[in-house]
């Protein structure tokens, strides 16, 4: 499997060759456009209470889609829903946590469980992630550009919670305040966290949550 990104990072687009008989699974309504000759088997994968936890706690799709060549090979391109990036992560064994909404497309050797912990509740908005396991590629998507930052053992960076896209499962993180109660309440900044490394930790340039709080006021309100 090949794996071309293209338009970064505004309108980022994933171009996916598969070889002959080969398959990835893929987002529901990720897919824009395919060659002849490719199926799709739609399914809710690893069963229903796997499947409702992804959906209910993870912010993923119910039901998955698996895209399969036929014996000569085909294309496959998918989009994230939002304007910005897709990155490529080769998984090789250990965990990844993946922030609700960000998940893409993997290759059958990744897994994916929601993972509800002290450690994803302090991280996310909510309670749970999503925990990639296991070997391949795996593709998340963004709301804005995708940085990275390698931190060494005992390195500490610090990101806002609502720019947080995936970071290694074997970090640390804990959650804090911007500054002191004055900068909490007027700074306009949210919470906080703390990542100790070693480890890797992918960090999106914009947050869905300031889009969202922009474009409620501009909605036009019923007159009484």
């Amino acid at each position: 499997m090949e794996i071309d990104i293209q338009h970064r990072p505004s309108y980022s687009l994933a171009i996916v060759k598969l070889a002959a008989n080969e398959r990835i699974r893929a987002d529901s309504g990720s897919m824009v456009s395919y060659s002849d000759g490719l199926e799709i088997e739609t399914k809710a994968q690893g069963g229903l209470f796997a499947s409702l936890g992804r959906s209910l706690l993870g912010g993923e799709s119910f039901f998955q889609n698996f895209w399969k060549a036929g014996a000569s090979g085909g294309e496959l391109t998918l989009a994230p829903d939002l304007p910005g990036d897709i990155e490529l992560i080769e998984m090789k064994g250990a965990p990844l946590l993946v922030q609700s909404g960000s998940y893409l497309a993997s290759e059958d050797g990744v897994e994916l469980n929601t993972k509800i912990s002290a450690k994803a509740f302090t991280a996310g908005e909510g309670i749970s992630m999503l925990e990639a396991t296991g070997t391949g590629k795996l593709l998340v998507s963004s709301y804005g550009a995708i940085f990275d930052r390698t931190l060494g053992p005992g390195e500490k960076y610090i990101v806002d919670t609502s720019h947080l896209v995936a970071f290694d499962a074997s970090m640390n993180v804990e959650r804090k305040g911007v500054g002191g109660a004055k900068s909490n309440l007027f700074s306009g900044e949210g919470f906080v966290v703390v990542m100790t490394g070693p480890g890797r930790v992918y960090i999106q340039t914009r947050s869905p949550h300031a889009l969202i709080a922009w474009i409620i006021p501009q909605v036009p309100q019923k007159s009484s």
